[in-house]
């Protein structure tokens, strides 16, 4: 009755499902491995200290910015140079801008530090200067912002003196020298001094330090994957079985081509 097996057709179905079932195990895994990592990630950075209890260390210490380092304080010393304003950035749900200044370094290159938030848009309300001469500043570490960091103005086209994203990338054509791989926002008691209104700018949690959308995604990967690998198996004895009913009817003579 399953002679039918053995033939060129069913040749090339046994073979995708000789094929198929054992990729969809191999994908589900790893997509359900993946999972696990990001949750054992997450669970690693609850049990450390908060970031930004820990003792200040210089900057090129931490350096470059890692889930490890993301959120600890960093000194560096030197000067103010140029200031620009990063609009669209929103804090206790109102819609406002960045207030960020490039400190220049001993060694020439540039930090950029958000000194704080302003509500309203850019020009709407009058920016503090920063401090003149040398200072050194005490901020929380953050890494360069991204394409998929929350906030950011990929459009372009933004008046002079105000920048979309705060990366080095994004700087690196606007001032005429080089810009560190990070930035630091400042926390209450330096940036609420004399700032008037100027809100300080809390540090966001080290991108894949949590239980993002990206880690369900996985989860949800790892099902569709398992369900794909058991669809193909029932769809083979499904053809099977239909495959062996046709022929016993052919067999008895109940089918309706049958001689």
């Amino acid at each position: 009755m399953y002679r039918f097996l053995l033939t060129p057709r069913w040749w090339g179905i046994n073979l995708f499902v000789v094929l198929a079932i054992p990729v969809c195990v191999f994908m589900g895994t790893w997509q359900l491995s993946r999972f696990e990592d990001r949750v054992q990630t997450h669970e690693k950075a609850e049990e450390r200290p908060d970031p930004g209890t820990r003792s200040p260390k210089p900057l090129d210490a931490l350096l470059p910015v890692s889930t490890e380092t993301s959120g600890r304080p960093a000194v560096a010393t030197g000067t103010y140079a140029d200031q620009f304003l990063v609009p669209g950035r929103k804090l206790d749900d109102r819609n406002g801008f960045y207030v960020l200044d490039l400190l220049r370094t001993e060694s020439g290159k540039a930090l950029p530090v958000v000194r704080g938030w302003l509500a309203g848009a850019p020009g709407s309300a009058e920016v503090p200067a920063a401090p003149s001469g040398e200072v050194t500043v005490t901020g929380d570490l953050q890494a360069s912002e991204n394409s998929g960091t929350t906030g950011v103005d990929l459009s372009g086209g933004l008046p002079e003196g105000q920048l979309g994203m705060i990366s080095a990338a994004s700087l690196v054509n606007l001032v005429p020298y080089d810009v560190y791989d990070a930035w630091v926002t400042l926390p209450t008691a330096e940036a609420g001094a004399g700032t008037a209104g100027m809100k300080p700018v809390p540090a966001a949690a080290a991108q894949g330090s949590g239980l993002d959308l990206k880690a369900f995604q996985n989860l949800g990967y790892t099902g569709e994957w398992f369900v794909f690998g058991g669809f193909v198996l029932f769809m083979w004895f499904r053809l099977v079985r239909r495959e062996a009913e046709a022929a016993r009817d052919v067999r008895l003579g109940l089918a309706a081509d049958a001689d």
